[in-house]
């Protein structure tokens, strides 16, 4: 890098020849105070600052995505329902490549295209919400490779233009991924919009007590997970959700040969508000105060 220093020894000789005019007697000024200004040459010193790392194109991501992926990963997402290619690779290794990349939907786009249940996880995550057209929200959800993923889709939709579009949308289709993502897309409505009316929220919990047990089993298992978010919304609706819960009962669904249970929803609803309640004032303001579940985990 060439420096220009003509600017510094301008001023030199301007300094200089100003202290050859002064009068003897007067008193040469006191030097400034360390600190107090960059010399000139700190001035002109060459930017340290990084230069903005290059966009990562989808072969490269693939390449990498190849290389972190395991068998017994791959083992793992089979038994969570993924279907299609895929290399298994675990969410933390996502996060890390997800906090490389930031945000580019062009790149999500680009992911989701291959098919790949690994690239469609990273994709989520990089996606923006502002830029998912109403199409994609929808295909997005269909072809969602991993239901346990449900909420990452719910999550784009809830954070963009056309949640409230989609959410009526959605809990009116016959097509039970879509159905099963509205529930969800409410769940986190009533985390994230404080401005989400609270009767429809109770219109809502009706609905799910009323056919939560003859509803399809991924449907249910949304159901199930949409009541206890609700149930943190606010103090009524805390009452409303443990009073549903007392006459609904157990909730069974089938995990398939998973780990995962199915949780008590007045257990949930208890467990949050004791654990974010005194604090935040609710289990949603908490989650409010989060980055977006997305892509933190």
């Amino acid at each position: 890098m060439v420096v220009d220093l003509k600017p510094a020894v301008w001023e030199n000789h301007m300094s200089t020849k100003k202290t050859a005019n002064k009068p003897a007697n007067k008193p040469a000024k006191k030097p400034a105070k360390k600190g107090t200004a960059p010399s000139a040459a700190k001035a002109l010193k060459p930017s340290t600052a990084k230069a903005p790392a290059a966009r990562m194109e989808l072969s490269e991501i693939m390449a990498i995505l190849e290389t972190l992926g395991t068998e017994q990963t791959r083992k793992t997402w089979a038994r969570h329902g993924a279907k299609g290619p895929m290399f298994g690779v675990l969410f933390g290794e996502l996060f890390k490549l997800m906090k490389q990349i930031n945000v580019d939907h062009q790149l999500a786009r680009e992911l989701w295209a291959t098919g790949n249940v690994d690239a469609r996880n990273l994709a989520m995550k990089i996606a923006d919400p502002m830029a998912m057209t109403p199409n994609e929200l929808d295909h997005w959800a269909i072809e969602n490779p991993m239901p346990m993923c449900g909420l990452y889709i719910a999550t784009l939709a809830a954070e963009g233009p056309h949640a409230r579009i989609k959410l009526s949308e959605w809990l009116s289709s016959s097509n039970e991924r879509l159905l099963a993502s509205g529930w969800t897309l409410l769940g986190r409505l009533s985390d994230l919009d404080e401005s989400f009316p609270e009767d429809k929220l109770l219109s809502a919990v009706e609905v799910i007590e009323k056919s939560i047990h003859s509803a399809p089993n991924e449907v249910k298992s949304d159901m199930n997970r949409t009541l206890i978010t609700i149930g943190g919304r606010s103090s009524a609706m805390r009452k409303a959700v443990l009073a549903a819960a007392k006459r609904i009962g157990e909730v069974t669904v089938d995990h398939g040969k998973t780990a995962c249970k199915t949780p008590d929803i007045a257990q949930a609803v208890e467990k949050s508000w004791a654990h974010f309640g005194a604090k935040f004032g609710s289990p949603a303001a908490h989650e409010r105060s989060m980055k977006s579940m997305r892509r933190r985990c």
